[in-house]
């Protein structure tokens, strides 16, 4: 089978571009020859025998709109010229207008565009006007685009309900969740001191972008004033963000530990009793599922991508992510329950490990060999 993956980056550490990394060394694994369109791609695999990566170049352009509107030609004007050289083509979202076989949606622009907590929403400047035409630029192409591939992968089932939303049939759409490294995150134990964390105090994780509100610090930061004897640790750039000062503002920075941008996230999930992460908006987010597979209890929100995953036995799902009050009465439940605790950290555990990044590709690579099939079968 010849394959070809059109996306912006193959690469470990970001999150759409290690999905298809992990597809392609699957692919690659299973004896295919693979052709890669793409921006860049993980060292490890320039050199495969059977890997052609063919370069596009837009890092010298201004903006990611016009990124992608380099990417998205160039990308339509090569698989114009070679797509019929290939039995299955994979490609992400509206990230070039060729018709695919396969079209994994990882984020629906057309639902993000509603949402209350959209920077157009909050912000009336250039920055929220940019913001507004990205995502209606995006939105405008979705249905056209998604309509035209045999299958469209939803990589949560919240994403999944958006894109029947927009007019996607359900026939069309199949449900393949992104994976989780289970190497990398694994139970165990970690020295606080490192991160002058407090021993012997209950402590909770939160780990997400800080420089908006979309991932919601701000409801957790009030609900901690709830819960006095919690203690929060936050990963997460601390540049521009306003909620250092909001947790000054609410009396409780003297429990808030704002670490910055950290690469040994992994190691920190193994020195804190639970994650909290109640996003207002998320597609399906990876964190959750680091989390999961460090063996940590989940609270979260419905609003969060993926949440579809958490049982009542590994975690708590809130229907109303503004609710403080819920969130601090599910932290309060946590941090004084320990044996409950220590059972939904195992179940978290053996949740995640249904998600190992292996399976998800497996699925991906499964379901490029049955296209390749029914299309052999009609010959």
């Amino acid at each position: 089978m010849k394959a070809c993956i059109v996306t912006h980056k193959v690469a470990k550490g970001d999150g759409q571009g290690r999905v298809n990394y992990e597809v392609a060394r699957e692919v690659l694994h299973r004896g295919h020859r693979l052709t890669l369109l793409a921006s860049s791609i993980a060292p490890e695999l320039q050199d495969h025998p059977n890997l052609n990566w063919i370069k596009i170049s837009v890092a010298s352009l201004p903006t990611e709109l016009f990124k992608n509107l380099a990417f998205m030609h160039h990308s339509h004007q090569w698989l114009k010229q070679n797509a019929h050289h290939y039995d299955v083509t994979k490609i992400n979202g509206t990230i070039t207008s060729y018709p695919a076989d396969v079209n994994a949606v990882h984020f629906v622009h057309s639902a993000w565009l509603q949402s209350s907590v959209h920077p157009a929403q909050i912000h009336r400047n250039l920055y929220g006007s940019y913001q507004w035409l990205y995502s209606k630029f995006n939105a405008l192409l979705e249905h056209p685009i998604l309509s035209q591939a045999r299958t469209v992968v939803a990589v949560s089932q919240k994403v999944g309900q958006e894109l029947t939303e927009i007019g996607i049939s359900p026939s069309q759409i199949q449900v393949i969740f992104n994976g989780v490294d289970l190497d990398e995150f694994h139970p165990g134990q970690s020295d606080r001191s490192q991160w002058q964390l407090p021993n012997s105090v209950p402590l909770a994780l939160f780990a997400g972008d800080i420089r908006s509100n979309r991932k919601n610090l701000d409801t957790i930061l009030k609900a901690l004033q709830q819960v006095p004897e919690l203690h929060l640790a936050v990963v997460g750039n601390p540049e521009q963000s306003p909620f250092p000062q909001m947790a000054i503002n609410l009396g409780v920075s003297n429990r808030t530990y704002f670490l910055g941008y950290r690469r040994d996230l992994p190691a920190i999930m193994r020195a804190v009793d639970f994650f909290i992460f109640p996003s207002r908006y998320e597609a399906c987010t990876l964190v959750v599922l680091e989390a999961m597979a460090s063996g940590l209890p989940v609270i979260t929100a419905k609003t969060t991508g993926g949440s579809e995953i958490i049982h009542p036995d590994c975690g708590i799902v809130l229907p109303d992510s503004e609710d403080s009050v819920a969130i601090a009465e599910a932290a309060h439940k946590l941090m004084t329950q320990s044996n409950l605790r220590h059972q939904m950290g195992q179940t978290a555990r053996k949740i995640a490990e249904q998600y190992s990044w292996s399976t998800m590709a497996k699925h991906y690579v499964d379901l490029f060999e049955f296209i390749h099939q029914q299309k052999l079968q009609r010959e």
